[in-house]
Protein backbone atom coordinates (compact mmCIF):
# COMPACT_ATOMS: atom_id res chain seq x y z
CA UNK A 1 0.00 0.00 0.00
CA UNK A 2 1.38 3.43 -1.00
CA UNK A 3 2.23 5.77 1.86
CA UNK A 4 -0.03 8.84 2.03
CA UNK A 5 1.41 12.19 0.95
CA UNK A 6 0.50 15.77 1.81
CA UNK A 7 -0.53 18.36 -0.80
CA UNK A 8 -0.14 22.00 0.27
CA UNK A 9 -2.07 24.59 -1.76
CA UNK A 10 0.06 27.74 -1.90
CA UNK A 11 -0.98 29.46 -5.14
CA UNK A 12 -3.61 31.81 -3.70
CA UNK A 13 -3.09 35.50 -4.38
CA UNK A 14 -3.89 36.72 -0.83
CA UNK A 15 -5.55 39.92 -2.09
CA UNK A 16 -7.03 40.81 1.32
CA UNK A 17 -3.71 40.17 3.07
CA UNK A 18 -1.72 42.37 0.65
CA UNK A 19 1.29 40.08 0.50
CA UNK A 20 2.55 36.52 0.14
CA UNK A 21 1.14 35.20 3.41
CA UNK A 22 2.27 31.68 2.45
CA UNK A 23 5.87 32.66 3.26
CA UNK A 24 5.35 35.49 5.75
CA UNK A 25 7.25 34.72 9.02
CA UNK A 26 4.98 33.99 12.00
CA UNK A 27 7.26 32.21 14.49
CA UNK A 28 9.99 33.59 16.74
CA UNK A 29 12.72 32.21 14.45
CA UNK A 30 11.06 33.12 11.16
CA UNK A 31 8.84 30.04 10.87
CA UNK A 32 5.91 30.26 8.45
CA UNK A 33 2.48 28.80 9.15
CA UNK A 34 3.26 26.02 6.67
CA UNK A 35 6.40 25.18 8.66
CA UNK A 36 4.19 24.23 11.60
CA UNK A 37 1.87 22.33 9.24
CA UNK A 38 4.72 20.30 7.75
CA UNK A 39 6.11 19.67 11.24
CA UNK A 40 2.73 18.31 12.38
CA UNK A 41 2.34 16.25 9.21
CA UNK A 42 5.82 14.78 9.51
CA UNK A 43 5.30 13.59 13.08
CA UNK A 44 1.97 12.05 12.00
CA UNK A 45 3.83 9.98 9.39
CA UNK A 46 3.79 12.00 6.14
CA UNK A 47 7.18 11.93 4.42
CA UNK A 48 6.38 13.52 1.03
CA UNK A 49 5.02 17.06 0.59
CA UNK A 50 3.73 18.48 -2.71
CA UNK A 51 3.58 22.28 -2.80
CA UNK A 52 1.27 23.78 -5.42
CA UNK A 53 2.19 27.36 -6.31
CA UNK A 54 2.38 29.91 -9.09
CA UNK A 55 5.51 29.50 -11.24
CA UNK A 56 6.78 32.97 -10.35
CA UNK A 57 6.87 31.99 -6.66
CA UNK A 58 9.28 29.08 -7.12
CA UNK A 59 12.63 30.79 -6.50
CA UNK A 60 11.51 32.76 -3.44
CA UNK A 61 9.65 29.73 -2.07
CA UNK A 62 12.66 27.46 -2.51
CA UNK A 63 14.96 29.91 -0.73
CA UNK A 64 12.64 30.59 2.20
CA UNK A 65 10.94 27.19 2.63
CA UNK A 66 11.90 24.35 0.29
CA UNK A 67 15.65 24.36 0.86
CA UNK A 68 15.17 23.95 4.60
CA UNK A 69 12.37 21.37 4.51
CA UNK A 70 14.25 19.08 2.10
CA UNK A 71 16.40 18.06 5.08
CA UNK A 72 13.33 16.50 6.72
CA UNK A 73 10.86 15.45 4.00
CA UNK A 74 10.73 14.82 0.27
CA UNK A 75 9.66 18.10 -1.36
CA UNK A 76 7.89 18.23 -4.72
CA UNK A 77 6.66 21.30 -6.61
CA UNK A 78 3.65 21.66 -8.90
CA UNK A 79 2.55 24.86 -10.62
CA UNK A 80 -0.95 26.24 -11.01
CA UNK A 81 -1.40 28.45 -14.07
CA UNK A 82 -4.62 30.04 -15.25
CA UNK A 83 -4.08 28.81 -18.82
CA UNK A 84 -4.12 25.16 -17.67
CA UNK A 85 -7.44 24.50 -19.43
CA UNK A 86 -8.98 21.73 -21.56
CA UNK A 87 -8.14 22.09 -25.25
CA UNK A 88 -11.66 23.20 -26.18
CA UNK A 89 -11.61 26.25 -23.86
CA UNK A 90 -9.86 29.60 -24.07
CA UNK A 91 -8.69 31.83 -21.22
CA UNK A 92 -11.17 34.71 -20.71
CA UNK A 93 -9.74 38.13 -21.47
CA UNK A 94 -8.83 39.92 -18.24
CA UNK A 95 -8.68 36.80 -16.07
CA UNK A 96 -5.80 36.92 -13.54
CA UNK A 97 -7.29 34.98 -10.60
CA UNK A 98 -6.38 31.29 -10.17
CA UNK A 99 -9.21 28.86 -10.95
CA UNK A 100 -9.52 27.60 -7.36
CA UNK A 101 -8.58 24.70 -5.12
CA UNK A 102 -9.89 21.86 -7.30
CA UNK A 103 -8.04 23.27 -10.30
CA UNK A 104 -4.87 23.44 -8.18
CA UNK A 105 -5.14 19.68 -7.62
CA UNK A 106 -5.51 19.14 -11.37
CA UNK A 107 -2.27 21.05 -11.94
CA UNK A 108 -0.51 18.87 -9.36
CA UNK A 109 -1.80 15.51 -10.60
CA UNK A 110 1.54 14.32 -12.00
CA UNK A 111 3.19 14.78 -8.59
CA UNK A 112 0.49 12.89 -6.67
CA UNK A 113 1.12 9.13 -6.80
CA UNK A 114 -0.57 7.94 -3.59
CA UNK A 115 -3.56 8.65 -1.33
CA UNK A 116 -3.21 12.22 -0.16
CA UNK A 117 -4.24 14.85 2.33
CA UNK A 118 -4.86 18.45 1.23
CA UNK A 119 -4.35 21.67 3.20
CA UNK A 120 -4.04 25.40 2.59
CA UNK A 121 -0.56 26.84 3.07
CA UNK A 122 -1.85 29.79 5.09
CA UNK A 123 -4.01 27.84 7.57
CA UNK A 124 -2.82 26.34 10.85
CA UNK A 125 -4.84 23.21 11.65
CA UNK A 126 -3.17 21.70 14.73
CA UNK A 127 -1.60 18.22 14.92
CA UNK A 128 -4.72 16.06 15.45
CA UNK A 129 -6.11 16.24 11.92
CA UNK A 130 -2.90 15.06 10.30
CA UNK A 131 -2.83 11.98 12.51
CA UNK A 132 -6.49 11.21 11.80
CA UNK A 133 -6.03 11.45 8.04
CA UNK A 134 -2.70 9.64 7.90
CA UNK A 135 -4.09 6.72 9.92
CA UNK A 136 -7.23 6.50 7.78
CA UNK A 137 -5.45 6.71 4.40
CA UNK A 138 -2.79 4.24 5.56
CA UNK A 139 -5.32 1.51 6.30
CA UNK A 140 -7.81 2.32 3.52
CA UNK A 141 -6.36 4.07 0.49
CA UNK A 142 -9.81 4.42 -1.14
CA UNK A 143 -11.36 6.46 1.69
CA UNK A 144 -12.48 10.07 1.42
CA UNK A 145 -12.47 12.21 4.54
CA UNK A 146 -12.64 15.76 5.85
CA UNK A 147 -11.40 17.30 9.09
CA UNK A 148 -13.98 19.80 10.32
CA UNK A 149 -13.96 22.71 12.77
CA UNK A 150 -16.83 24.64 14.43
CA UNK A 151 -17.50 27.86 12.52
CA UNK A 152 -17.03 30.01 15.64
CA UNK A 153 -13.37 28.94 15.84
CA UNK A 154 -12.58 29.96 12.27
CA UNK A 155 -13.76 33.57 11.91
CA UNK A 156 -11.81 36.80 12.32
CA UNK A 157 -12.71 40.23 13.66
CA UNK A 158 -10.74 41.82 10.81
CA UNK A 159 -13.24 41.26 7.99
CA UNK A 160 -15.12 38.65 5.98
CA UNK A 161 -13.92 35.10 5.27
CA UNK A 162 -14.88 32.22 2.99
CA UNK A 163 -15.97 28.91 4.53
CA UNK A 164 -17.57 25.66 3.40
CA UNK A 165 -20.68 25.13 5.54
CA UNK A 166 -21.21 21.40 6.10
CA UNK A 167 -24.26 19.22 6.59
CA UNK A 168 -23.33 15.96 8.36
CA UNK A 169 -25.53 12.89 8.94
CA UNK A 170 -25.87 10.75 12.06
CA UNK A 171 -23.02 8.47 10.96
CA UNK A 172 -20.59 11.40 10.70
CA UNK A 173 -20.65 11.30 6.93
CA UNK A 174 -20.73 14.46 4.86
CA UNK A 175 -23.99 15.18 3.06
CA UNK A 176 -23.29 18.58 1.53
CA UNK A 177 -20.81 21.47 1.56
CA UNK A 178 -22.14 24.91 0.70
CA UNK A 179 -19.44 27.45 -0.06
CA UNK A 180 -20.12 30.82 1.58
CA UNK A 181 -17.63 33.37 0.31
CA UNK A 182 -18.64 36.25 2.59
CA UNK A 183 -18.97 35.35 6.29
CA UNK A 184 -18.63 38.00 8.98
CA UNK A 185 -18.51 38.13 12.76
CA UNK A 186 -21.34 40.50 13.75
CA UNK A 187 -22.27 42.04 17.10
CA UNK A 188 -25.10 39.53 17.57
CA UNK A 189 -23.43 36.44 16.05
CA UNK A 190 -22.06 35.12 12.76
CA UNK A 191 -23.77 35.71 9.43
CA UNK A 192 -23.19 35.31 5.69
CA UNK A 193 -23.95 37.54 2.74
CA UNK A 194 -24.61 36.70 -0.90
CA UNK A 195 -24.39 40.31 -2.10
CA UNK A 196 -20.95 41.37 -0.80
CA UNK A 197 -22.07 42.59 2.61
CA UNK A 198 -25.32 44.38 1.85
CA UNK A 199 -27.68 41.82 3.39
CA UNK A 200 -26.94 39.04 5.88
CA UNK A 201 -28.40 35.70 7.04
CA UNK A 202 -27.55 34.24 10.45
CA UNK A 203 -25.41 31.11 10.82
CA UNK A 204 -25.17 28.59 13.67
CA UNK A 205 -21.80 29.36 15.35
CA UNK A 206 -21.22 25.64 16.00
CA UNK A 207 -22.00 24.39 12.49
CA UNK A 208 -19.09 22.28 11.17
CA UNK A 209 -17.13 23.95 8.40
CA UNK A 210 -14.62 22.79 5.84
CA UNK A 211 -11.25 24.51 6.13
CA UNK A 212 -9.97 22.67 3.06
CA UNK A 213 -8.45 19.87 5.16
CA UNK A 214 -9.23 16.74 3.14
CA UNK A 215 -8.11 13.17 2.59
CA UNK A 216 -8.60 11.52 -0.81
CA UNK A 217 -7.66 8.41 -2.80
CA UNK A 218 -5.51 8.96 -5.87
CA UNK A 219 -8.57 8.16 -8.04
CA UNK A 220 -10.19 11.41 -6.85
CA UNK A 221 -7.94 13.31 -9.25
CA UNK A 222 -9.85 11.88 -12.23
CA UNK A 223 -13.16 13.05 -10.74
CA UNK A 224 -11.75 16.56 -10.44
CA UNK A 225 -10.46 16.53 -13.99
CA UNK A 226 -13.71 15.15 -15.43
CA UNK A 227 -15.80 17.84 -13.70
CA UNK A 228 -13.75 20.83 -14.84
CA UNK A 229 -15.22 21.23 -18.36
CA UNK A 230 -18.77 21.27 -16.95
CA UNK A 231 -17.72 23.93 -14.43
CA UNK A 232 -16.16 26.04 -17.19
CA UNK A 233 -19.27 25.89 -19.39
CA UNK A 234 -21.22 27.66 -16.66
CA UNK A 235 -18.42 29.84 -15.26
CA UNK A 236 -17.42 31.35 -18.60
CA UNK A 237 -21.00 32.51 -19.15
CA UNK A 238 -21.84 33.73 -15.65
CA UNK A 239 -18.59 34.94 -14.03
CA UNK A 240 -15.54 34.47 -16.30
CA UNK A 241 -13.23 36.75 -14.29
CA UNK A 242 -13.80 35.50 -10.73
CA UNK A 243 -15.49 32.07 -10.78
CA UNK A 244 -13.54 29.34 -8.95
CA UNK A 245 -13.58 25.55 -9.12
CA UNK A 246 -13.82 24.67 -5.42
CA UNK A 247 -12.93 21.31 -3.88
CA UNK A 248 -16.07 21.29 -1.67
CA UNK A 249 -18.24 21.62 -4.78
CA UNK A 250 -16.58 18.59 -6.37
CA UNK A 251 -17.04 16.60 -3.17
CA UNK A 252 -20.71 17.59 -2.86
CA UNK A 253 -21.41 16.54 -6.45
CA UNK A 254 -19.65 13.23 -5.83
CA UNK A 255 -21.81 12.58 -2.76
CA UNK A 256 -25.08 13.52 -4.48
CA UNK A 257 -24.47 11.84 -7.82
CA UNK A 258 -22.54 8.74 -6.78
CA UNK A 259 -23.51 8.33 -3.11
CA UNK A 260 -19.83 8.29 -2.09
CA UNK A 261 -19.18 8.34 1.67
CA UNK A 262 -16.96 11.09 2.99
CA UNK A 263 -16.02 10.64 6.64
CA UNK A 264 -16.12 13.77 8.81
CA UNK A 265 -13.57 13.82 11.62
CA UNK A 266 -13.72 16.73 14.05
CA UNK A 267 -10.49 18.18 15.33
CA UNK A 268 -10.39 19.60 18.85
CA UNK A 269 -7.37 21.72 17.96
CA UNK A 270 -7.63 25.45 17.51
CA UNK A 271 -7.50 26.74 13.93
CA UNK A 272 -5.51 29.88 13.10
CA UNK A 273 -5.19 31.80 9.86
CA UNK A 274 -4.18 35.14 8.39
CA UNK A 275 -6.85 36.39 6.04
CA UNK A 276 -5.85 39.99 6.85
CA UNK A 277 -2.67 41.68 8.06
CA UNK A 278 -4.50 42.50 11.30
CA UNK A 279 -4.71 38.76 12.04
CA UNK A 280 -0.92 38.33 12.17
CA UNK A 281 -0.17 39.49 15.77
CA UNK A 282 -2.70 37.04 17.25
CA UNK A 283 -1.30 34.16 15.20
CA UNK A 284 2.28 34.98 16.22
CA UNK A 285 1.21 35.13 19.86
CA UNK A 286 -0.53 31.75 19.54
CA UNK A 287 2.60 30.07 18.16
CA UNK A 288 4.71 31.57 20.94
CA UNK A 289 2.28 30.27 23.55
CA UNK A 290 2.13 26.78 22.01
CA UNK A 291 5.92 26.66 21.98
CA UNK A 292 6.08 27.64 25.65
CA UNK A 293 3.58 24.87 26.41
CA UNK A 294 5.89 22.34 24.72
CA UNK A 295 3.84 21.60 21.60
CA UNK A 296 6.64 22.90 19.34
CA UNK A 297 10.39 23.35 19.86
CA UNK A 298 12.09 26.71 19.34
CA UNK A 299 13.45 26.97 16.78
CA UNK A 300 11.04 24.61 15.05
CA UNK A 301 13.66 23.05 12.76
CA UNK A 302 17.10 22.15 14.04
CA UNK A 303 19.81 22.41 11.42
CA UNK A 304 21.11 19.03 10.24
Amino acid sequence: MAKPILVVLAAGMGSRYHGLKQIDPMGKYGEKILDYSVYDARRAGFETIVFVMKPEMEQEFEESVGKRLRKYVEVRYAFQTIDHLPASFELPQGRTKPWGTAHALMCAAEQIDAPFAVINADDYYGPTGYQLLFDLLSRDEESCAMVSYPLCRTVTESGHVSRGICRVDGENCLQRVTERTWIELKEDGIAYSEDEGKNFCELDPNVPVSMNFWGFPKSFLKRVQDGFPKFLETALKENPIKAEYFLPSVVSDMIEQENVKVHVMESRDRWYGVTYQQDKPAVMQAFEQMSRQGLYPQPLWEEK
